[in-house]
């Protein structure tokens, strides 16, 4: 099983040239397009610069163009991720549900 992710979409919200919030979409897909292992899915996260629960600063903010590719996926919550995406694949491709089969030969006993 061969894992592949990346960034398909980063969203700066700026304010006063400074990002203060960060929307993100990772792509994760098994195996590749084609092979009956291949499996995809997206994740998101909406990430701002200071948590408004615990005022824990998330990242510092700065111009847009100071954010590297590395620093936006450090934001993203990737083990959390990396553990939905194989359990979907587990459920999907691994150990599908096996679905009923109709007996069509069946017959209504007298």
């Amino acid at each position: 099983m061969a894992v592949s992710k990346k960034l398909v979409k980063t969203i700066p919200y700026v304010k006063s040239s400074k990002v203060e919030k960060w929307h993100l979409e990772m792509q994760y897909e098994n195996d590749s397009e084609g092979d009956a292992t291949y499996y995809t899915s997206t994740f998101t996260a909406d990430v701002e610069s200071t948590d408004r629960i615990s005022g824990a600063s998330n990242f510092t903010k700065a111009a847009k163009s100071s954010f590297s590719n590395a620093d936006l996926v450090a934001l993203c919550p990737v083990s959390k991720w990396d553990a939905v995406f194989a359990s979907q694949v587990d459920s999907v491709i691994t150990n599908p549900p096996s679905n009923p089969v109709p007996d069509e030969a069946f017959s209504v006993p007298s």
